[in-house]
């Protein structure tokens, strides 16, 4: 996706991205695209550039979901050739056009899945600095801005791209499911421009919707919701499970079967040396090949989201408490 965009290497040590400053109007672009119920899934490309530790996004440009509506088998294509018309585009009229990053919309906090990784290895074989913003709309609708950044651990990158994530390349290199994902900062910035504007607004005499969001009361369908995505997390690690069992037991039936025809090899091997002949190989032949182990990455990243569902579910359930409590004591001074 990233092969027409900026030159670079591997992200070194030094160059490590620990803060993103995000413009206030590609904020609201971000959340405009993706509260539209029109998208299921939307997405862009981040445009800005780095300073030292920082990334400083100025920009963003919508990724149109009907580009590979006709050419399913051609997505990538598609829209590589429209992301690199718009840098193009930008480039001729003196906009920033270096690409930084990409955000997408995460329905109930769900993103860390192997797409969006192999998407970030994609990128980082172009970009540097590379970070997605991942925006809840769902999540934002309840009164509160869902919206993070985040990029891969430098270790589990090098991990991945070696084709080591296994349950020893993983234990060997130290790595758990909380080492995949880096959360950054995130500072919003507006121009001194906007900031005059907004200062010379006339405040609104009613509340805005989004106050009148945060005193809702109705807590369980969210609840709800987030405790079905986490039985469906639970049903992903038995099946994740399942595999590295299914595993074991084919590498203890290869062992067994291998015992077995190494004895009877060994006894026909006695015979011949009785006999004067020459001695059978006693290698493992090709059909005792090592099975291959299962990557423990879908592991890891089912782990990453039940974490990130309960903290969901612990931050609902203690705003509403607190919610409750208040909304108890307010009533009790009306009394």
């Amino acid at each position: 996706m990233a092969a027409a965009l900026a030159e670079g290497g591997a992200p070194k040590a030094k160059e490590l991205v620990k803060t993103v400053q995000l413009e206030g109007q590609v904020l609201l672009k971000i959340m405009q695209h993706c509260s539209d119920p029109q998208h299921q899934l939307a997405s862009g490309a981040l445009l800005g550039l780095d300073v030292g530790q920082q990334l400083e996004v100025t920009d963003c440009f919508a990724m149109p979901a009907s580009l590979a509506e006709d050419q399913a088998e051609a997505v990538d294509t598609v829209v590589e050739d429209y992301q690199t018309a718009m840098l193009r585009a930008l480039r001729e009229v003196n906009v920033d056009n270096n690409l930084v990053g990409w955000y997408q919309s995460a329905s109930m906090g769900i993103f860390q899945t192997v797409e969006l990784v192999e998407t970030f290895n994609s990128y980082l074989d172009n970009i540097k600095k590379c970070v997605a913003i991942i925006y809840d709309p769902q999540r934002s609708s309840r009164g509160s801005l869902a919206v993070r950044a985040v990029r891969l651990k430098e270790s589990f990158i090098e991990l991945f791209r070696e084709q080591k994530c296994t349950v020893k390349g993983l234990r060997d290199a130290n790595l758990s499911w909380r080492d995949i994902f880096v959360d950054l900062p995130i500072k919003i910035r507006n121009s001194n421009l906007v900031q005059a504007v907004v200062a010379d607004l006339v405040p609104p005499p009613t509340a805005t919707q989004a106050d009148v969001d945060r005193l809702n009361l109705s807590f369980a369908p969210f609840l709800e919701r987030n405790i079905q995505s986490l039985m469906e997390c639970v049903d992903d690690i038995v099946a994740e499970q399942h595999k590295v069992t299914s595993y074991h037991k084919a590498v203890a039936r290869q062992q067994q079967l291998y015992a077995s025809w190494l004895a009877k090899r060994r006894q026909d091997n006695q015979l011949l040396a009785q006999e004067g002949k020459e001695l059978l190989p006693e290698e493992d032949p090709s059909q005792f090949k090592p099975i291959p182990e299962p990557s423990i990455l879908d592991h890891y990243l089912v782990t990453a989201q039940m974490a990130s569902f309960c903290d969901q579910i612990n931050a609902a359930s203690s705003e509403a408490i607190q919610k409750l409590f208040l909304m108890e004591g307010m009533q009790k001074a009306q009394i």
